[in-house]
């Protein structure tokens, strides 16, 4: 029962169930990426009167993050390239590089120096900040 409400509820946690409804009657699986994100676009390529093309879309594997698409299917999902990652021989630039998770938020985040939250000291001016008095 758990899950069902989960599934019915959440977004956040894979495929609600609207989701899934539609992805079982209007779409067909395109692929799968290395982190088990699968792929989909509306069966036989139809064009949504709506859109004016084929509607692309994922279902994550676990937890929604934007940031776990990899460049060869963002560029597919988006309508940047016309051919999904499966359908041709994809090989990664040598500039890009793997998935790392945004961690905005939790204490792996960037902290910059002198950030307060970088080491829990920010150090001292060396000088070259004046301060704003008002009237001068």
């Amino acid at each position: 029962m758990k899950l069902f409400l989960l599934k019915l509820f959440t977004w956040w946690n894979g495929q609600t169930f609207g989701t899934q409804l539609w992805t079982w009657r209007f779409g067909e699986l395109v692929g799968t990426d290395e982190q088990g994100n699968r792929y989909f676009r509306t069966k036989g390529r139809k064009i949504d009167p709506t859109l004016g093309f084929e509607r692309r879309w994922v279902v994550y594997n676990g937890y929604a993050e934007a940031t776990r698409v990899p460049p060869s299917w963002h560029g597919w999902l988006h309508h940047t390239v016309d051919v999904a990652p499966t359908e041709e021989s994809y090989t990664p630039r040598e500039w890009e590089k793997p998935h790392v998770p945004n961690m905005t938020g939790t204490p792996q985040a960037y902290r910059p120096s002198g950030s307060t939250l970088a080491s829990g000291r920010r150090p001292k001016a060396t000088g070259d900040y004046q301060p704003w008095t008002p009237g001068n």
